[in-house]
């Protein structure tokens, strides 16, 4: 018997479902959860769960992936949490041959305390282009941006063991974005992640798939954009501060109104810079203490090499020295990000997982 408890989410499905919980039946899973998902019809649902005495969860309209896996996440951790040894997500078209679902499982035990993704491979022959090209991109994302190295990052082939479901029920996302949101709370908590190579299977060039790769990657994205946007609004208080403040300080001598309007404004801009990277975009947890020191001395490098760089460029453009700020700023601000998330507001890793 594998101690595990099966999740299936589901919408509209065809006779693909009941094959699936039928394969994960005679693999002797301890549990199997199908979350239907607010379908046109339960015909389906009902059959399964009369014959392979599955439980059934169902939204009387449909709420989205996430929301399925988070209803059934919850079920379990109030039902079936001191039997088994966590849950494995499966899709419900029949696209994960039930040797890699058993092989996933498996690797837990070498494993204990990681997420464990089935990961497929993207270059082999048969792929949807959509599937291929978007996986690659999102992939390369999650490498640049987030320093996570996952091949198959849309996968609904995943392993969370029990000391980890609490981690990931109360996250935000109802729909395919909550996958994704998944894999970015590994990074912020420190969790680590197996990928397991399983079979790449696709029927009907995967036409049967709710995944909108527009609308369901924005999420993607929002880290980033936190961050830019974060960037942005420090800048205009930075400026309006400066331009209030230099104009209140009129008494003062020119030096001094500079000065004092440049430090003030630049002191008030970055606590708002911190304050809400901290806490909104990289959704730090450590001490305050820590992290705010290691952000100011980040600062103090960032200015210097700012510094540097414009005065170095202004050999090249002369007076036009805005245009040798902007593209130093740019790329220091790239720099920036990656320190601030791998160094700044970076979590202590887990402890190791105790049974």
């Amino acid at each position: 018997m594998y101690n595990f408890c099966a999740v299936i989410p589901s919408l509209n499905p065809d006779h693909r479902l009941a094959s699936i919980v039928r394969k994960l039946h005679d693999r002797d899973f301890r549990r199997i959860i199908v979350v239907n998902d607010g379908s046109d019809s339960d015909e389906i649902f009902r059959q399964i769960q009369s014959e392979y005495g599955c439980d059934l969860l169902t939204h009387c309209v449909n709420l989205g992936k996430g929301r399925a896996m988070k209803t059934a996440m919850n079920h379990y951790m109030n039902s079936y949490a001191d039997e088994c040894d966590g849950i494995v997500f499966v899709d419900g078209d029949d696209q994960h041959d039930v040797d890699d679902v058993c092989k996933c499982c498996d690797s837990l035990s070498e494993n204990p305390g990681c997420l464990i993704l089935g990961s497929r491979d993207f270059n082999s022959e048969g792929i949807p282009p959509r599937s291929r090209y978007g996986n690659k991109v999102t992939s390369r994302f999650f490498g640049l941006f987030c320093g996570l190295k996952i091949s198959d990052t849309q996968t609904g082939l995943r392993v969370i063991p029990n000391s980890l479901i609490p981690d990931f029920v109360g996250l935000a996302g109802e729909r395919f974005e909550y996958e994704t949101n998944m894999l970015l709370e590994t990074k912020r908590l420190a969790i680590p992640i197996v990928e397991v190579p399983i079979r790449t299977i696709y029927e009907d060039n995967n036409k049967q798939s709710h995944f909108n790769p527009i609308k369901d990657s924005i999420a993607i994205y929002k880290m980033l954009l936190g961050f830019v946007s974060s960037s942005l609004a420090s800048a205009l208080i930075d400026l309006g501060l400066y331009q209030l403040l230099f104009i209140a300080a009129k008494a003062l001598p020119m030096k001094f109104r500079i000065l004092a309007a440049t430090v003030i404004a630049r002191i008030a801009s970055s606590l708002f810079n911190y304050t809400v990277n901290s806490k909104l975009v990289f959704r730090c947890s450590e001490n305050p203490k820590k992290t705010i020191v290691k952000y100011y001395l980040l600062c103090i490098v960032q200015a210097a090499a700012s510094f540097g760089g414009v005065y170095g460029l202004s050999f090249i453009f002369g007076e036009k020295s805005l245009i040798a700020k902007l593209i130093v700023d740019t790329i220091l601000s790239i720099i920036s990000f990656k320190i601030q998330q791998n160094f700044v507001f970076k979590n202590k890793p887990r402890q190791p997982y105790a049974e």
